[in-house]
């Protein structure tokens, strides 16, 4: 398989039909629709899934199997790209606290050569909405890369190496172009060579968020889900440059509905401020109409309240979360196996919290 094909992408389409699954669930009320998105998940190629609900002031977590052990809330997947959504707000904590602003430019230590546009210079608002121009991925990314482990041999180094060959697509705040390296770049660009201890300290210790880490403590370890990659079980993705863009984190749905929780009432929240400037209209692309706030992508429910979510994957594991700001509710689904470009389980999540709005 083409590894640059392999990355994953923000894209959602169609789930699949129904078939039966081992569940184990916690509380009761919501297992009537929440059990029927499982065997979805189980019938779209999932070994294993949970999901987590937020909806009339009650959290909910299920979760579901092929074989083997069914997943709860404590049990540990890898997050992906929703981890993109810690960094953003990382940096409006850092614009809260007067140390950067949105449109402060871009910049990394000496030997660093940052890409800039014709017009202007990177700004950290250009990475937090996927609009800096830059592509996907750094161009000396894949050069010697494991096709299962793209990311960890990626070295400083490397990084230096590789921004001097690495033009931009587009113009600084002219397009929409979701971008890794933007946001692994913003990630430094808050704690050059420090960003996993600083996601940390900044943003998942003050929520409470105690499993979410790029560093896999050997009590997660133990409840970890193994990934699985077109059946085949693979290796968890390592990144110690780009972690900013979710590469290596590890979560659990018990941590993400807490998450989530903070993000429908961020007045309950240490992170009040930070969470609220993210929630923020922040950027839309002129020529698809891509709604952004900081990390948070926006789209709309079928009776046209807004859709705050944001997806994830590694070659083991997807992820999707997504939540209803006016009528408090959220919906959060892992399952341990990579879904390509298809994002079947994406589209599940949608639908369920479509459901749980309409009702």
């Amino acid at each position: 398989m083409d590894r640059r094909r392999l990355l994953g992408t923000a894209v959602t389409v169609a789930g699949a039909a129904l078939i039966p699954g081992r569940a184990v669930a916690a509380g009761d009320g919501l297992a009537a629709r929440v059990r029927p998105c499982l065997d979805r998940a189980l019938a779209a190629g999932a070994p294993s899934a949970v999901i987590g609900v937020i909806s009339g002031g009650r959290r909910y977590v299920a979760g579901a199997a092929q074989d083997g052990p069914v997943p709860e809330g404590r049990t540990v997947f890898q997050l992906g790209s929703i981890g993109k959504t810690l960094t953003a707000t990382a940096l409006a904590r850092a614009v809260g606290a007067g140390t950067v602003r949105l449109d402060t430019p871009l910049r990394l230590p000496s030997g660093f050569t940052v890409p800039r546009g014709k017009t202007r210079r990177i700004t950290l608002r250009d990475l937090a909405t996927h609009s800096s121009g830059l592509p996907r991925l750094p161009a000396n990314l894949l050069a010697g890369a494991d096709p299962y482990d793209p990311y960890a041999h990626y070295t400083l180094a490397d990084l230096a190496t590789g921004l001097p060959q690495t033009p931009l697509d587009n113009e600084p705040g002219s397009a929409y172009a979701y971008s890794n390296l933007g946001f692994g770049l913003l990630g430094q660009a808050l704690a050059f060579d420090g960003v996993d201890a600083m996601l940390w300290r900044r943003v998942a210790a003050p929520l409470g968020l105690s499993d979410t880490t790029t560093t896999l403590r050997p009590d997660m370890a133990a409840r970890k889900a193994v990934g699985h990659l077109a059946g085949e079980e693979v290796p968890d993705w390592r990144d110690r440059v780009l972690s900013g863009a979710g590469t290596s984190m590890y979560s659990t749905a018990d941590d993400m509905l807490r998450y989530l929780g903070a993000q429908l009432r961020p007045e309950r929240s240490p992170l009040r401020d930070a969470i609220e400037l993210t929630q923020r209209d922040h950027f839309t692309d002129p020529a698809t109409g891509v709604r952004l706030g900081l990390g948070w992508h926006f789209g709309a429910l079928s009776d046209g309240r807004t859709v705050t979510w944001h997806n994830g994957g590694t070659y083991g594991f997807s992820t999707c979360a997504a939540f209803d700001r006016a009528g408090g509710t959220a919906v959060v689904m892992m399952v341990n196996t990579y879904s390509d470009t298809t994002r079947p389980f994406d589209t599940l999540v949608f639908a369920l919290l479509d459901e749980l709005a309409g009702s």
